[in-house]
């Protein structure tokens, strides 16, 4: 049995701007952090020497080539595995929520799928790889924010360049104000649990067009200034940001909001927010906030909506178990007997 883990994440400034579309023309850059709620995957060695795949459905196949699920049929032919596996997933949160849930499958799936060959990969091979296979193979309008968002963990400036490479830039905060950002910041569920994928393609399309593009480069430089402030530790800065932020973006497509996200939105900053944004795509999901604590108890009240409660992750993609009950013995490197927890098999960080 193997278990790996792999962060979801939240984007506070710079999305869309991760998009080929955008970043060929012009660099692209986020600022995002990795949360405490997350993905697993479960392999497990199948004794029928077929294929089974639960997540939520459940497939039994003799064949890669039969199976349904798109991610899971890439990574198992990317990594020449064919027969005898079960795979599972679970997840903190629904998918379609905006926290970046199917590049964080991508991400766990293949850290699993590699500790089962008994390869370590790093976390860049991992934010790469899971990049290749969700645009370039399943042709997906995303951008790449979310692989590495999930594979490498923390609090990031990421940067996309027009030759496709990408810079991760780790966010260094003096611990009080790091607890400061995370006591400030509150997320609620709005339902409507939706695929990016639609507003996605809307988006790639608009940033054609000059002034959505020039637009976008404003989001960019929203995010730089977000890196500068919270490295400066000039948090209401960096509230307003957030609500500038927000403000731009939903001006992308009409896909990203409607009347009752602005009627939210609304209430809230009445309420005592300084800014927020809904994470992801857009169109539904969780929304996020800048609330000084003082007044959260009032934004609570005002938006009767479900919280979810986080921290911050600062671990990225790692490998919570393995036993070798009737699979591959792990990595000799790794050191750690059968059935012991495998810190060494964690994912090492490959940033520039």
């Amino acid at each position: 049995m193997i278990i790996g883990r792999v962060p979801f994440r939240i984007s506070f400034g710079g999305g869309g701007s991760d998009i080929d579309t955008f970043y060929r023309r012009h660099y692209g850059a986020v600022v995002s952090t990795t949360i405490n709620k997350y993905m697993y995957t479960m392999i497990h060695p199948y004794f029928h020497k077929k294929i089974r795949i639960k997540y939520s459905r459940t497939e039994d196949v003799d064949s890669v080539a039969d199976i349904q699920h798109p991610l899971v049929r890439e990574c198992l032919e990317l990594m020449e595995i064919d027969k005898g596996i079960e795979i599972a997933s679970v997840a903190d949160v629904p998918a379609g929520t905006g926290l970046g849930s199917s590049s964080a499958f991508t991400v766990c799936l293949l850290q699993t799928l590699s500790a089962y060959e008994r390869t370590m990969r790093s976390k860049e091979w991992l934010a790469e790889t899971a990049c290749r296979i969700e645009i370039e193979k399943l042709g997906e309008p995303i951008g790449k924010q979310d692989q590495y968002a999930a594979s490498m963990g923390g609090l990031n400036y990421i940067r996309f360049n027009s030759d496709e490479s990408v810079f991760v830039e780790p966010i260094i905060l003096k611990p009080e104000i790091k607890q400061t950002l995370q006591d400030n910041l509150l997320m609620f569920y709005v339902g409507n649990e939706r695929s990016a994928s639609r507003i996605l393609r809307e988006q790639r399309r608009r940033i054609e067009e000059e002034d959505k593009f020039n637009a976008m480069r404003e989001m960019v430089k929203i995010a730089e200034e977000m890196k500068v402030c919270l490295i400066q530790g000039e948090l209401d800065a960096f509230g307003a940001l957030l609500h500038e932020g927000w403000q731009r973006k939903s001006r992308l497509t009409e896909k990203i909001t409607d009347d009752h996200l602005d009627d939210i939105y609304a209430t809230a900053l009445k309420a005592g927010a300084a800014g927020g944004k809904i994470l992801g795509a857009g169109g539904g999901g969780f929304f996020l906030f800048y609330c000084e604590p003082e007044k959260q108890e009032a934004l609570r009240a005002a938006l009767d909506l479900r919280e979810l409660d986080f921290a911050f992750d600062d671990e990225g993609a790692r490998i919570l178990f393995y036993s070798d009950i009737g699979a591959a013995s792990p990595p000799a490197a790794a050191g750690t007997p059968p059935g012991k927890e495998l810190r060494d098999l964690s994912c090492q960080s490959n940033t520039h």
